[in-house]
């Protein structure tokens, strides 16, 4: 990478930091100037607005949540191996943002009645993951280990409620033992819908 490029990676990667603790709404050129030891124009020299900058770091977050969660996930056998891989995945991830938080609950807040490019984006990454788990879901009941019956959107759904559980009581709250219990709850959710006939 040429020496702009290592610049801009950098304070993108100070940008995520401070919009996980502060909300993509929190995050300033300024305040990123004096992270970086850096002037605002130098700031602004390799991005052109607040908005710009609000956009790439939320492209940088999602491209990670991709590497960490989806693609290592998507190398699992197709049915409840690859679903139990995403969940498992995900609550990792979230494990790790409860000291930092994350951007798409956060900005889900921030940006639930602000329209414009940043609420667009947010609303079509998680569209994206949720498209990916719709499928999965969807495979799981073609290779036979959830029942035929099983409503693919549903199960989504319910598999979102334990990620926000978790995040509440693991974050703000604070609760010890909340990771368990979402692994729990996964496992109940999963066995109301797994094939009896499906080898375990």
């Amino acid at each position: 990478m040429r020496k702009g490029e290592l610049t801009r990676a950098a304070i993108l990667d100070v940008a995520l930091d401070l919009a996980s603790r502060d909300g993509l709404e929190g995050l300033t050129i300024g305040l990123l100037a004096d992270k970086m030891n850096m002037s605002k124009s130098g700031v602004f020299a390799h991005f052109g607005s607040r908005e710009d900058l609000q956009l790439e770091v939320l492209k940088l977050y999602h491209h990670r949540f991709e590497q960490e969660v989806f693609f290592p996930s998507v190398k699992e056998p197709r049915g409840i191996q690859r679903l139990q891989s995403m969940f498992a995945r995900w609550v990792k991830r979230v494990s790790i943002e409860v000291a930092s938080g994350c951007i798409y609950i956060s900005g889900a807040v921030e940006y639930d009645d602000r329209p414009g490019p940043i609420r667009e984006e947010l609303m079509a990454m998680v569209g994206a993951w949720q498209g990916a788990l719709l499928r999965c879901v969807k495979q799981a009941v073609e290779c036979g280990d959830l029942k035929t019956d099983t409503d693919p959107q549903q199960l989504v759904y319910e598999m979102y409620g334990l990620i926000l559980a978790l995040h509440h009581d693991a974050r703000f709250l604070r609760i010890p033992g909340s990771l368990e219990r979402a692994g729990k709850g996964f496992e109940r959710l999963i066995e109301t819908y797994r094939n009896p006939q499906a080898p375990i």
